[in-house]
């Protein structure tokens, strides 16, 4: 597949724009993130996948070409070995509903959440 004309990280609203001649895709960088053709998220097999959860608020930190074939994206929760080939994003951008929802039934059968888990202190009080 042919190098996309336009690939564009919206800051505020955490999507990735990736266009081509004949269409043109926003996708959301949660949906990037969960579905990263990395292995350590892949595995090596469709059984091996890890269900990634906690990813609702996850945004991109820098974008590199990888040859004339795919980006490296590095997201700001540290995960950066996803190579994303120019068909996988197509793929990813044309079917995003399906994945989508892929991605929450994973979830609701894991009984897991996209929300980030937040550690929870304990409160102390001062002594003065």
């Amino acid at each position: 597949m042919n190098a996309p004309s336009k690939v564009i990280y919206h800051k505020i609203a955490h999507t990735l724009e990736v266009a081509w001649q004949e269409t043109n895709f926003t996708i959301p960088a949660e949906l990037l993130r969960v579905f990263s053709p990395s292995a350590e998220v892949r595995g090596h097999s469709a059984q091996e996948r890890k269900l990634q959860t906690g990813k609702k608020h996850v945004g991109i930190r820098q974008i590199e070409a990888v040859g004339n074939y795919a980006i490296r994206i590095t997201f700001d929760d540290g995960h950066d070995s996803g190579i994303f080939a120019w068909d996988f994003l197509h793929d990813l951008g044309n079917n995003q509903k399906k994945y989508w929802q892929e991605y929450l039934t994973e979830l609701k059968t894991a009984n897991a959440s996209r929300l980030p888990s937040i550690p929870v202190g304990q409160w102390q009080p001062t002594n003065k």
